[in-house]
């Protein structure tokens, strides 16, 4: 049972296709440094600009675009911090890990605790029998018709997209990651707690800067809108109609990246600021390939344009699709499923 995925995963990555992937995942330090420069600086103008507002009394109605904009630019350096944590953004190790403590205390999220939990999710995406690493909560259609109806009803309002991301996406960014996890390393426990203390020092610093109060009324509202924007990046990465979920047994880390993971393909400048995680198929098929690269292996090799595409239009549908149904290989909503065990 177990040889089918293990002969399907040896001829892909002896596959020509496959090994040519490795050229683009050698880092370009100009290209990171540009980067670098091309999110933080005007991430800073940003909130240069809504201090400024703020102190001369701009209308909320003016200031909204520029926290939206401050925000998508917030989703770019998180896409830094996520590349540093797969070891992509820098060659070196020591820079990664650098940059990736400075980009996780600016998006609230403890490098070393994360990069581990991260490492887990991608090596067990789609795999039904190590399900809860870094993922959306996901149940089988016979485990959801099996549980109580309290359990039920939990399920429901977890998948419920006004607490999905409403709520839980700044709970998991403002709560959830300030405590180490039950089980974590010395390391990344250290980490949580120097980012904890790195975010009451800019408190402090505000205190005698621009004052506790202006900080708290930018930064609340733009981290929220990012975690948004970013917990629904990664939502409809893996939760979509046609994605790929397997037991263990069957479970095949190829299929899951290409079938498990969406290319999710956005407008331009959506793309921008998302840095190319939309192509998410190639980033879980190949972690080290950086962000800015993702779009040129794309265009390039042929055998990474037949995943269909999911469009902003398309990827709504997901909202709705809320059980992995074995039957279908499909996802379906909970109605469909209650629906079809009363047909």
């Amino acid at each position: 049972m177990t040889s089918q995925p293990v002969e399907l995963k040896k001829q892909v990555t002896q596959s020509e296709w496959y090994r040519s992937l490795t050229r683009y995942e050698k880092s370009n330090i100009a290209k990171t440094t540009w980067q670098l420069i091309n999110s933080l600086v005007p991430y800073a103008i940003t909130w240069v600009a809504l201090v400024w507002m703020m102190h001369h009394h701009i209308s909320v109605l003016y200031m909204l675009p520029v926290m939206l904009l401050s925000a998508g630019f917030l989703v770019r350096v998180f896409i830094i911090f996520h590349d540093c944590g797969h070891g992509s953004f820098y060659d070196s190790k020591k820079l990664n890990t650098i940059i990736g403590y400075i980009t996780g205390i600016l998006t609230f999220t403890p490098y070393e605790e994360w990069r581990h939990s991260h490492a887990v999710h991608h090596a067990t995406v789609g795999d039904l029998e190590r399900r809860g690493h870094g993922d959306i909560w996901t149940m089988t259609v016979q485990e959801f018709l099996a549980c109580s109806k309290p359990k039920q009803l939990w399920y429901q309002i977890y998948r419920n997209p006004i607490v999905l991301f409403m709520i839980g996406a700044p709970g998991l960014f403002f709560i959830a990651q300030r405590i180490p996890t039950k089980g974590s390393s010395k390391a990344e426990r250290n980490s949580v707690l120097l980012t904890d203390a790195a975010l009451v020092a800019l408190l402090i610093l505000a205190h005698f800067t621009i004052g506790v109060k202006t900080y708290l009324l930018i930064q609340l509202p733009v981290m929220a809108t990012a975690s948004i924007l970013g917990v629904w990046l990664f939502y409809v990465q893996h939760q979509y109609q046609e994605v790929y979920w397997e037991h263990h047994q069957e479970w095949d880390p190829i299929r899951a990246a290409l079938e498990g993971s969406s290319y999710y393909k956005l407008p331009k400048v959506l793309q921008w600021f998302s840095g190319n995680i939309g192509l998410h198929h190639i980033h879980h098929l190949k972690p080290r390939i950086p962000n800015y690269n993702l779009q040129k292996s794309y265009d390039e090799v042929e055998m990474l344009r037949k995943v269909e595409p999911l469009t902003l239009s398309t990827s709504l549908k997901s909202l709705f699709m809320h059980l992995w149904d074995e039957e279908s290989r499909t996802m379906i909503s909970c109605t469909a499923a209650r629906r079809r065990t009363r047909a």
